[in-house]
């Protein structure tokens, strides 16, 4: 399994109701219900990987986040996960809204645009950074909101989301105490776990 989907299945319990947004071939849900009999649903808007999951038996719904989650009740879901497709939405702030009314925990996953490579890219050559890990030019990325871990914090705060756990990893979904002491500056990807109101706020500290 992918590395940043074998850190998110660990704040996974086992028997939860999971909805997996841009779920690609459905590689975690299937995981999940072989492993830890998780129902649920995975939303994805690529015909090709749509039918990857209906190949894994995986629930897949053809659908397009940035138009809202209407279809589904809220707190219908025990955990909502959304790994890599923030920085892809139209909307990410009525998304994340979304997500937080229809699962009791939301998980989600993104690169940081303020990691020490992105700074160094713009700072040495005055262009939008293109590498392996974002090799897209500025004209032609699927990336339109890209943002850093305190953006989304801050978005989180503004939303009365609770920041329940934050892993700042790099590429190879590594993580160790430079990480968690300077996040923003050496965490490539973020690795979230929200929740909405009224749930017990355990505090991450910048």
């Amino acid at each position: 399994m992918r590395a940043d989907l074998d850190i998110i299945q660990d704040w996974i319990p086992a028997g939860s109701r999971v909805l997996d947004l841009g779920c690609g071939d459905g590689e975690l849900l299937a995981w999940l219900r072989d492993n830890k009999q998780v129902s649920g649903y995975g939303l994805e808007i690529d015909p090709d990987k749509i039918a990857l999951c209906i190949d894994r038996g995986v629930n897949v719904i053809e659908q397009n986040l940035d138009e809202g989650l209407h279809n589904f009740a809220s707190d219908s879901f025990d955990v909502v996960v959304m790994t890599q497709s923030l920085q892809a939405l139209h909307f990410p702030d009525k998304v994340l809204a979304e997500m937080l009314r229809v699962g009791k925990t939301c998980i989600i996953t993104f690169p940081n645009f303020a990691h020490w490579r992105c700074r160094w890219y713009l700072t040495s050559k005055g262009r939008m950074p293109v590498s392996d890990f974002l090799p897209y030019t500025w004209y032609n990325t699927p990336n339109i909101h890209f943002c850093t871990f305190e953006d989304f914090e801050n978005l989180c705060h503004a939303q009365g989301a609770r920041i329940k756990d934050r892993l700042a990893v790099d590429r190879a979904h590594r993580h160790g105490w430079a990480s968690r002491l300077w996040p923003n500056l050496l965490g490539e990807i973020g690795i979230y776990r929200v929740s909405g109101r009224t749930a017990q706020d355990v505090g991450i500290a910048n």
